[in-house]
């Protein structure tokens, strides 16, 4: 998994609440188990027509944020079902930070686990990045994981919250696989034991 240290990108402003799995990726899309491939359909019936054209209202059509790596949205995101294949849409397509005011419970983890930091804040708060996401190309907002603060175009800082342990997955890349391979040595050392006191398993 990519580590996430600090992050200056662009940020695109999704002002919708109850934004839920299935409008981050629908269902069609989930026939697949590979994490790549699918920023192409992320939120694919807002950002294209029933013919497949995009629709150039959508701002993630617009070419401002077409290279977007952070969005700021509304209040309860990626609720509904718990697939996973939403965070492999959203970091496939270039998105790596999520802000919102709240997040589903479940989805808020997988983000961790795919190398996305998923930020909740006051909603007054987030209004101001939403604001300064309404910038287009000068909606540069700066995330650092290490000093858990946002800057945002203008100088101005916002501090967040973020749980250690995840932060330390994340600042070093370690998604559930890489933890357990961290103990390979203990684990190793358990089989070597097991095998000499229990030959017959």
């Amino acid at each position: 998994m990519d580590k996430f240290t600090t992050l200056t990108g662009i940020a695109a402003p999704l002002p919708l609440i109850n934004v839920d799995t299935d409008m981050i990726i629908p269902k069609q899309f989930l026939k697949t188990i590979k994490r790549s491939g699918l920023g192409v359909n992320l939120f694919d019936e807002m950002r294209y027509d029933s013919e497949g054209n995009e629709n150039p209202d959508f701002v993630l059509n617009k070419p401002a944020y077409r290279n977007a790596e952070i969005l700021v949205a509304g209040d309860n995101f990626g609720c509904g079902s718990s697939r996973e294949h939403a965070p492999w849409a959203i970091k496939d397509f270039g998105i790596r930070c999520v802000i919102a005011p709240s997040f589903a419970d479940i989805f808020y983890s997988n983000c961790f686990k795919n190398g996305i930091l998923p930020i909740a804040l006051p909603q007054e708060e987030v209004d101001k990045l939403m604001d300064d996401a309404e910038r287009g190309s000068n909606a540069i907002i700066t995330v650092d994981l290490e000093s858990q603060t946002i800057t945002g175009p203008d100088g101005g800082t916002i501090s967040f919250e973020v749980d250690a342990f995840k932060k330390h997955c994340l600042l070093n890349g370690l998604d559930d696989i890489s933890l357990t391979l961290e103990k390979s040595a203990s684990i190793e050392a358990f089989e070597a034991q097991a095998q000499t006191s229990r030959p017959w398993v």
